[in-house]
């Protein structure tokens, strides 16, 4: 049995890394991609049905992947963003589960309001990977790409406590409004404590501590499960402790490691968070046969038209919520007038519509119990059903659309961060110059490697100011972009030479790696400049 499920787990891995280089060749995301080729292996005859449970996405996927999106999230434009972020990932997860409650109540016999605000909890947060997934490599404004991924930061816990306050409301069959809210804030308030208190203890441990590259990579991920298992056993908020653990260590990371242990860590998770997503996009597509089993009360075009109807409703409800969230409050406030410039409606509609569904809201049906008060929990296959249709419809009609919106809206972006570059690059060379001719000014004279190096710095400082001097234009910036090229192609010469040496057995194997891999960085510091 266990080397059963050792070779479908690797074989799960090895679908996913297969079907992602085919979704790359066809230009496809990859999430959307993976959750279509699961729902065609799963009707396939003779395949496994393979069952999700909810603690493993719980337990096992969700903490390194929520600390892995707050680790690469930026203090600094989360908290610049928190308005937007905030009524996003609170008040529109409320809006969303109030709307939903209403409307199933009054579409299907027998749904209970209660009933209809567990499925408002379930499927109200969008997933954060489809929807960066989507726009990555697609000219969005930085603030459009924040907003969303700070929202799926903390969408996921307002919605799991959403859900748990309609669970409690249908065993207990009491509802007090005053006391589900002072549930709410008391889970999430200390689900943020107890992720500070461990951040605050791995950040001595990184710091202070004779660590390794080694130790700091598995501390990474040791990291999100302590934080999420600990605030889970006192029932409050895992997803909420993973995050604000995960942002603290983040805004703390310069002083924690060397330059081994983060190219050790980002090489390393980039890795396992890629399959992680994998797995989980894969496994959402593989669940139809499970979903359907137990569908036999209902005809197939009743589920079909109260899945479609709500999956319209969750697209319009968001849409509804986002404009006047927007405009709104900078009618309200002259002091938000003052501080951001107005954003035009085109971004505004492209958060509007990043709205997929994914792993959390299934696993969030999946974890409705089977019995409640010793009787069948009632409706819970239509949950499934419904929650399953809501992801495929949003990540494959939204998803799959919201490249060509982008283009069709022709959404100004502004070139900020290519100024910020040339900016940082300027005052890294001028500090570097003038240190070398304050301590090396007499091998500056004498030595020519030292000269050298000197015209470097002043050529950096000169093609940084060219940059910022000429951002506008369009010929400068073609020019940029073809030096930037050649640069590659001069890179690319370099490997060919030291494959010939390679051959040739005239330089020692480990002298060819080390510049191989001073190569590698190479490439990499270029392709990642704006």
């Amino acid at each position: 049995m266990v080397l059963e499920n050792l070779l479908l787990i690797i074989s799960l891995l090895f679908v996913v890394s297969m079907l992602t280089m085919l979704s790359e060749k066809i230009g496809i995301s990859y999430p959307i991609f993976l959750v279509i080729a699961g729902l065609l292996i799963g009707v396939v005859p003779g395949m496994p049905h393979i069952q999700l449970e909810p603690d493993w996405v719980f337990l096992i996927f969700l903490p390194p992947l929520l600390y892995e999106a707050a680790w690469n999230t930026s203090w600094k434009d989360f908290w610049a963003s928190r308005r937007a972020i905030g009524l996003l990932s609170i008040g529109l997860v409320v809006f969303t589960a109030t709307a939903v409650a209403y409307i199933t109540h009054a579409l299907i016999p027998g749904f209970t309001l209660a009933m209809g605000f567990v499925l408002g909890g379930i499927i109200s947060p969008p997933d954060a990977v489809a929807a960066t997934s989507v726009l990555h490599g697609l000219k969005v404004p930085k603030r459009v790409v924040t907003i969303l991924e700070g929202e799926s930061l903390v969408n996921d816990a307002s919605s799991l406590i959403v859900f748990r306050v309609a669970l409690a409301t249908i065993e207990t069959g009491n509802f007090v409004l005053w006391k589900a809210g002072a549930d709410f804030l008391m889970v999430a308030i200390m689900g943020i404590l107890i992720g500070l208190a461990i951040a605050h203890v791995l950040y001595v441990v990184h710091r202070f501590f004779p660590t390794t590259p080694s130790i700091d990579t598995a501390l990474t991920f040791i990291s999100p499960y302590l934080m999420y298992i600990a605030a889970e056993h006192f029932h409050y908020s895992g997803v909420l402790a993973v995050v604000s653990g995960g942002l603290f260590l983040s805004f703390r990371a310069h002083e924690l490691f060397t330059y081994q242990s983060r190219m050790q860590t980002n090489y390393v998770w980039q890795t396992v968070v890629f399959l992680l997503n994998g797995i989980v996009f894969i496994l959402i597509g593989l669940q139809l046969p499970e979903v359907m089993k137990g569908l036999h009360e209902y005809t197939i075009t009743e589920v079909v038209t109260y899945a479609v109807i709500i999956s319209v409703v969750t697209i319009l409800i968001r849409i509804i919520w986002v404009f006047p969230s927007t405009y709104i409050p900078r009618i309200l406030f002259k002091s938000i007038r003052r501080k951001e410039v107005r954003p035009g409606w085109q971004p505004v509609f492209i958060v509007a519509w990043s709205g997929m569904r994914g792993v959390v809201s299934l696993a969030s049906a999946l974890a409705i119990p089977l019995l409640i008060n010793g009787k069948a929990f009632p409706h819970r296959d239509l949950f499934l059903f419904i929650t399953f249709v809501v992801i495929l419809f949003t990540l494959v009609f939204q998803g799959l659309s919201l490249p060509y919106l982008i283009k069709w809206l022709k959404i100004e972006v502004d070139d900020s961060l290519e100024k910020e570059n040339a900016m940082m690059n300027s005052r890294l060379a001028t500090v570097s110059l003038d240190y070398m001719k304050s301590n090396y000014d007499g091998e500056i004279q004498d030595f020519e490697p030292f000269r050298l190096l000197k015209d470097r710095y002043e050529k950096i400082i000169e093609m940084a100011d060219y940059k910022l001097l000429h951002s506008d234009d369009d010929t400068s910036v073609s020019h940029v972009r073809k030096y930037r090229k050649m640069l590659l192609e001069i890179i690319e010469v370099k490997r060919e030479e030291i494959l010939k040496l390679r051959q040739e057995r005239t330089c020692s194997n480990e002298l060819i790696k080390t510049k191989e891999h001073e190569l590698d960085l190479e490439e990499a510091r270029l392709r990642r400049s704006p």
